[in-house]
């Protein structure tokens, strides 16, 4: 049995997955007469008739490159969110194992296991929002599954340190999830060289972000190939339309655009910054690396409630462990955030 096999729920082991309609025959060309598909075509001029590649198999080879990993080492999911959904499901049994999350940090990681009935252990990170070594070494233990390390991390914008995402690489015999999301807004080397090393590592990535593809909801973990295989198991058989498969390869070919757009928004967040320190009702700017920041403010609520008011939205991260009196404004066009200040400076008229 495999590391990765072992790890996995008993259930799961010999499962027999849906077969889909392409999975005997591997090909682009030819009759197709065995999924129950429209052969006369669609009622809109582009023929979406066919069902798309279930594997994304094209789209893998293009990211492959672009990444620097071997396609099968790629597991492409409606979003970042719904890989993290699938390795819950995969590796955490309902009611016995545990996840573990160092808040503040994304939601969707408490929000995937309480769907899925599995407990969340907590331990906040450091006031530095860094990980605590010393509680999470303390508390790690049989029942914890998976572990979900957010880095830059959300909502604070600050890099984990390396050193001790390695230590618990080394220690954590779970999978370690590393969310990925803004690696393309720093200096910093992504984890995916390392997957070789640790195979129950998986980093989660993006095309949300840096890539401006948000609406097409393009997520993808980069793991061994073991697990790549249990999410393609338990996941939907079509997950990504065939839509959405086309519009990501032609975008994929446009990686000069997409590092153009970083350096542009490098650009806009330092004006960002240099502007909103100037303003008397910013308590704090925690350093980022990524294309935010999290900023605590005088009086957080009723900045925020009057910027909703004259249509200026940031998001409200008071109400979370660490962040108290802080909201997070996202990095805007030049035009966006000239806005932003000149609300916040009427504010400090009214």
């Amino acid at each position: 049995m495999n590391e990765i096999e072992g790890l996995l729920r008993n259930h799961l082991k010999g499962f027999i997955p849906y077969s889909n309609a392409r999975d005997d025959f591997k090909g682009d060309r030819g009759i197709f007469l065995d999924a129950n598909e429209n052969a006369l075509g669609s009622v809109i001029t582009k023929k979406w008739n066919r069902y798309p590649d279930p594997l994304q198999n094209h789209l893998k080879q293009a990211l492959g490159k672009i990444k620097a990993i071997d396609p099968e080492c790629i597991f492409i999911g409606n979003g970042s969110d719904e890989p993290i959904d699938l390795l819950i499901r995969a590796f955490c049994e309902p009611g016995i194992d545990e996840v573990l999350i160092f808040p503040p940090t994304y939601g969707m990681y408490k929000v995937a296991a309480t769907i899925n009935n599995v407990s969340v252990k907590e331990i906040l990170l450091t006031t530095d929002f860094q990980l605590d070594m010393i509680q999470i070494k303390s508390a790690i233990n049989h029942r914890i599954k998976l572990m979900f390390i957010c880095s830059p991390n959300n909502p604070t914008g600050n890099l984990i340190q390396l050193r001790d995402v390695l230590e618990l690489a080394r220690v954590f015999k779970g999978i370690i999830v590393i969310d990925e999301a803004y690696i393309d807004f720093t200096e910093s080397n992504s984890w995916i060289k390392s997957i070789s090393k640790f195979p129950h590592l998986v980093v989660l990535q993006t095309l949300s972000k840096a890539w401006g593809l948000a609406s097409l909801r393009l997520g993808m973990a980069f793991c061994n190939s073991k697990v790549v295989d249990v999410l393609n198991m338990i996941k939907s058989p079509y997950n990504i339309s065939g839509p959405i498969q086309d519009q990501v390869r032609l975008a994929l070919n446009e990686e000069d655009q997409m590092r153009s757009f970083v350096e542009e928004i490098k650009e806009l967040k330092k004006g960002l910054k240099s502007a909103l320190e100037r303003l008397p009702i910013i308590l704090k700017i925690y350093p980022s690396d990524a294309n935010f920041f999290l900023v605590k403010f005088k009086d957080a609520k009723n900045v925020f409630q009057y910027l909703i008011n004259n249509e200026v939205i940031l998001r409200d991260r008071s109400g979370l462990v660490l962040c108290e009196d802080c909201l997070r404004i996202t990095v805007g066009t030049s035009f966006e955030n000239k806005q932003l200040i000149l609300a916040l400076n009427n504010f400090l008229k009214k």
